[in-house]
């Protein structure tokens, strides 16, 4: 199984439209970040992708990906939702339907903002969407387990998932004690680490090395970044020991 990172950056992405900050204006590819998105790559289930960005179409043309197998939504804020009208290139060419993963809200967000997908009257060329349930339980993709990491970003709701020993979370700042033991025992931890100064739905950079430690996770991969955190350079050199910030085209062979 391979996890590939589509993209690691934050709702804005990095560079900022019109910020002329060095991380903004840094040549270095790894401090471009399209917004944030990973794709399961098992030969087996297929490919299956953990979230729609604003970039999914750009995302999906730099992978090479050729075939898409399902979609898991974290939660519905337009960053994680916004790029699934592009599935539509999928449907066309693999001639089906594909199964999209949520949560029941994260539905009703979809079916509103996409509207026209789920119409009686369905317009050619239309991405053609089948919903599936996300419920408390583990579920399988393609025959491939997931167990729902349920975390909140600030109020919000949103999953994070354990496949395997790869536990992913993005778009957090608390998760329960009981939570926390579904993540236990996991070889990879994905957080999100905003930057570096208190958010109120994010966890800061020192936050999510906390979290890392607390957990015992052997490798710890920071996602999700803002341009405030600063240079990938001068950053990654100040982790903790199996700590690391992802950026866009990291692949994670398990």
């Amino acid at each position: 199984m391979k996890v590939t990172f589509l993209g690691t950056g934050t709702s804005q992405g990095v560079p900022v439209i019109a910020c002329p900050c060095p991380v903004c204006a840094s040549k270095d590819p790894r401090d471009n970040r399209l917004r944030s998105s990973i794709m399961i790559s098992d030969e087996t289930a297929g490919n299956i992708v953990i979230d729609t960005t604003p970039d999914f179409r750009y995302q999906m043309l730099r992978a090479q990906v050729k075939r898409l197998d399902a979609v898991v939504i974290t939660h519905s804020h337009k960053d994680h939702i916004a790029g699934m009208d592009d599935i539509r290139a999928f449907n066309y060419f693999q001639q089906q339907p594909i199964d999209i993963y949520a949560s029941e809200y994260s539905q009703d967000v979809i079916i509103r903002e996409f509207s026209y997908a789920f119409a009686d009257f369905k317009y050619p060329g239309i991405p053609e969407l089948n919903l599936q349930t996300i419920g408390g339980e583990a579920f399988s993709v393609n025959g491939l387990r997931f167990t729902p990491v349920n975390v909140l970003h600030h109020k919000m709701p949103v999953l994070g998932f354990r496949f395997g020993d790869f536990t992913y979370i993005t778009d957090a700042n608390f998760i329960a004690p009981e939570e926390k033991e579904k993540i236990r025992g996991s070889k990879v931890l994905v957080l999100n680490a905003l930057r570096r100064e208190k958010h109120i739905s994010h966890f800061t950079l020192d936050e999510a090395i906390e979290l890392g430690r607390e957990l015992e996770v052997p490798t710890v991969l920071f996602t999700h970044i803002s341009h405030q955190l600063g240079l990938h350079a001068e950053v990654e050199p100040t982790l903790p020991e199996g700590m690391h910030l992802a950026y866009d085209g990291l692949e994670v062979i398990l």
